[in-house]
């Protein structure tokens, strides 16, 4: 709106796009713009968030408490079976990102088991765990011979020689 009071003020085009610290083109655009469509045409317009929605919200909170009842059970829920419920409720296919995009809106995040080998020897890995790591235990015993800890204040991977 500055730009066309200016320009009825009698200023150019490029003494308007160096007052207003814009471009020629972009002076030019909103004069092309006033002179067709007046003071609405300079006004800005509505730009929804979502504008190419399937589901309203409410209608995306509705859909997923069907699968809510499953996860709260603690079974998992396969990303490829919400989406054929999905594109089954709206009609038609639709993109992995689109079913992410939604889980995300609404809170879900993904929690996956963690893997494990199938032969796995679940005694070795608590004896491990026990003797693997003997200078995490905060002992001075694992220190190798001659040298000893600072004090027992210090963390255990500092040293002092011994003297």
């Amino acid at each position: 709106m500055k730009m066309v009071l200016l320009r009825e003020y009698g200023l150019t085009q490029p003494a308007i796009a160096e007052a207003m610290g814009s471009s020629l083109s972009t002076v030019n655009r909103a004069h092309m713009a006033y002179d067709e469509g007046g003071i609405k045409a300079l006004k800005p317009k509505p730009n929804p968030a979502r504008k190419h929605q399937n589901m309203t919200v409410a209608e995306e909170k509705i859909f997923l408490d069907r699968f809510a009842k499953d996860a709260g059970a603690g079974q998992m829920l396969n990303i490829h079976e919400i989406k054929v419920a999905y594109e089954k409720a709206i009609g038609h296919e639709t993109s992995n990102s689109t079913i992410y995009a939604l889980l995300d809106r609404h809170g879900w995040r993904k929690l996956m088991p963690r893997p494990y080998h199938p032969k796995r020897d679940i005694a070795a890995q608590n004896a491990f765990k026990k003797k693997g790591f003997p200078m995490l235990s905060g002992k001075p015993g694992w220190l190798p011979p001659g040298v000893v800890a600072a004090c027992a204040s210090c963390s255990p991977t500092k040293r002092a020689s011994a003297e």
